[in-house]
């Protein structure tokens, strides 16, 4: 178990949080999946709460207004020291800010932007709220994967904002970037050429550890939620890809070694 005590190298994911329409039926999905309670967040966007583990901070979720028909999806924020600097560094490298930068009360100041082949992430600059404070434990995120069509088309993009360290993968038939900071891994981009979704686009995706995978699944199913690819075995653990009531999509994963 391991909770956060310093600010987060910029660059890093540092949040997650998903914008819904119901918020009630959603924290209901969640907490019974992931044995989440929820307390009060900043509400600059609308309300909002953050999900807690042992009265530890892991995610974010927030309602979206009536009259807003955005894709539901977690979106991954990354940590930076000057959001200012960051937006305008992310216009500069090709991609777009579409919201601030812009205070989230005491709790901190944030971005939310898309790179140039459309995936959209957030950025956070802390001050009360540093992010996650715990991970590697069933119920929260371990880790954020950007699938698009390849990871040469927007590789070079991420690198250009935050200074990553790249390694490929080389293999004929997978295409996959995993991105480095200070020598550890922190995320990763995976193309998937004509896979990629056409209704969706490119798009990040979140993995939240579980104690059981096939179990995990069972439970989804039960609670209104969708299995998009069922359990399978990888060379990190077994996953399955999984979608909430609202469509949010999502892997579910019990890391190797655990």
């Amino acid at each position: 178990m391991t909770e956060s005590a310093a600010r987060h190298t910029p660059g890093t994911p540092c949040w997650v949080s998903l914008m819904v329409h119901g918020m009630g039926a959603t924290q209901d999905f969640y907490g019974a999946l992931f044995g989440w309670e929820f307390g009060p967040g900043p509400e600059q966007l609308g309300p909002y709460v953050r999900a807690l583990l042992d009265g530890r901070e892991v995610a974010g979720i927030g309602q979206l207004p009536p009259d807003r028909h955005l894709p539901i999806a977690w979106t991954p924020y990354l940590a930076t020291d000057d959001v200012d600097l960051t937006a305008e560094t992310i216009r500069h490298c090709g991609g777009t800010v579409g919201v601030g930068p812009i205070d989230a009360g005491k709790a901190g100041r944030m971005a939310i932007a898309s790179d140039p082949a459309g995936a959209v992430f957030g950025v956070w600059q802390a001050a009360e709220h540093l992010g996650s404070q715990l991970w590697g434990v069933p119920g929260t995120p371990v880790w954020n994967e950007l699938v698009t069509r390849d990871t040469a088309s927007v590789g070079k993009f991420y690198q250009c904002v935050y200074g990553y360290e790249e390694e490929a993968v080389v293999s004929a038939d997978f295409d996959y970037l995993t991105l480095h900071l200070d020598g550890r891994p922190v995320a990763g981009i995976h193309g998937v050429g004509h896979g990629l979704p056409r209704d969706r686009g490119s798009h990040w995706i979140t993995y939240f550890e579980v104690a059981d995978v096939d179990e995990a699944v069972e439970h989804v199913g039960v609670l209104g939620g969708h299995v998009l690819r069922a359990p399978r075995d990888s060379a990190h653990g077994r996953l399955a890809t999984v979608a909430d009531p609202e469509g949010a999509t999502f892997n579910v994963v019990r890391s190797a070694g655990r």
